[in-house]
């Protein structure tokens, strides 16, 4: 956070006036700022070298070789702007993983086995707002969802009604 906006976050308590000196995550639009922020600071790396969405970066490459200055390349960037890494949260030389809840690879986006067992095991739902949930959580995987359809020379039987 720049010294002049710490000011912005004061508050004042029984026990003294206090300033955030970093960017709390429960501040409105904390969130967009610090992702207008990522996009500042890796603009020219972002969508080739590295992904960065909210609080998760993947540094990515084709090679083995070219991982690694990928990530010398990104270390040096969060050194320049004084950015620090939980390294709990840090993984590093695997072939896929997880994104937001997807399984990113080589192989590409796939849906998470785990996020659709959840939903198979959704007891059904009896309620408009327990319907509208389920319809959330189904919206989440609907990109991976395909549908076979018969080929044209087989007709349904049956109606529809």
């Amino acid at each position: 956070m720049a010294d002049e906006d710490k000011v912005k976050t004061t508050c004042f308590t029984m026990w003294g006036t206090f300033c955030y000196k970093v960017m709390p995550f429960d501040l409105k639009n904390a969130g967009a700022t610090y992702q207008r922020a990522m996009v500042t600071f890796f603009n020219d790396m972002m969508h080739k070298e590295i992904e960065v969405y909210v609080d998760d970066m993947i540094a990515k490459s084709k090679e083995g070789e070219d991982h690694l200055i990928n990530l010398k390349q990104l270390f040096n960037r969060l050194k320049k702007y004084k950015l620090r890494l939980n390294p709990a949260k840090c993984t590093f030389c695997v072939k896929s993983g997880k994104l937001l809840g997807l399984i990113v690879s080589k192989k590409g986006i796939e849906v998470n086995p785990d996020k659709v067992k959840a939903i198979m095991e959704l007891p059904p739902p009896s309620t408009v707002c327990e319907v509208r949930s389920f319809l959330g959580r189904l919206n989440y995987i609907t990109h991976f969802i395909v549908i076979t359809l018969p080929p044209a020379s087989q007709k349904c039987s049956g109606r529809m009604g």
